[in-house]
């Protein structure tokens, strides 16, 4: 074998090497993921695992329950909260690392119906009589919950709204229940019910940021995830332009 074949060798070996090194130091990390967030985490936790070795496991629900859950020891390695209030509570309170927040998502909430035509572009079916019942996330739990309530506030229909409201534990069974047409109307995340800037069916009102209080949807590590080279990949990655692509395809603004 001559002597240019022996370094060309050597050379792929330690190509093959560095390629492998990633995989060899991946770690795992546990990640609380607010339901609203559902659609657009998974297809970001999959390129992640794919870029960088690393594996992010997601679990999906309301950021109030992920916070009692926090509180009492879950062994989550960063939270994908639904605010901001939740992410800072955390820090202030030790449960996380303060120094890790960071806003990776704007929500915008809407108001869904599986049918066309049954919801106008300004929201006033809201204050007709025609319909049964409306899909609303708890308020107490779910970020996107208490942004409905405000809505129907600052609109001045809670009263007559309030008799036909179908509560959800989270945006995500809220969603279920308005696509299921147990509830004809949902206050849902524009992320649900779009994709790359498209309704995928229905008709729906994007409801005016005016209306109530900006959804800033926070990240943070949590001290689990602490020292976690799994966990300070992930949050790197969630800056990073393969993710924001995803995030803005599910209508998020930063």
């Amino acid at each position: 074998m001559s002597h240019t074949t022996l370094v060309r060798h050597a050379l792929t070996l330690i190509g093959l090497a560095l390629a492998a090194c990633p995989g060899a130091h991946a770690e795992n990390v546990a990640v609380a993921v607010a339901a609203n967030f559902t659609a657009p985490m998974q297809k970001i936790a999959a390129q992640f695992e794919q870029d960088t070795g690393h594996k992010a496991e997601l679990s999906f629900g309301a950021t109030g329950k992920f916070y009692a859950q926090i509180k009492n020891g879950a062994p989550f390695g960063i939270l994908l909260a639904a605010d901001d209030a939740t992410p800072a509570k955390i820090a202030k309170e030790g449960l996380g690392v303060d120094a890790s927040r960071f806003t990776y998502a704007i929500g915008q909430l809407v108001l869904w119906s599986k049918q066309a035509n049954t919801v106008d572009a300004e929201g006033k079916v809201l204050s007709k009589t025609d319909w049964q019942h409306i899909a609303i996330a708890n308020p107490k739990l779910a970020p996107y919950g208490a942004a409905a309530m405000q809505t129907l506030d600052k609109l001045g229909l809670t009263s007559q709204v309030q008799p036909r409201i179908v509560q959800g534990e989270n945006i995500g069974q809220t969603y279920q229940f308005a696509a299921s047409g147990n509830a004809e109307l949902g206050f849902v995340a524009l992320s649900q019910v779009t994709e790359n800037g498209k309704l995928r069916e229905g008709s729906a009102w994007v409801v005016p940021a005016n209306l109530h209080d900006t959804i800033r949807q926070d990240a943070i590590v949590l001290k689990p995830g602490e020292g976690n080279a799994a966990a300070a990949a992930l949050m790197q990655y969630l800056k990073g332009d393969k993710a924001r692509a995803v995030i803005q395809s599910y209508g998020y603004s930063f």
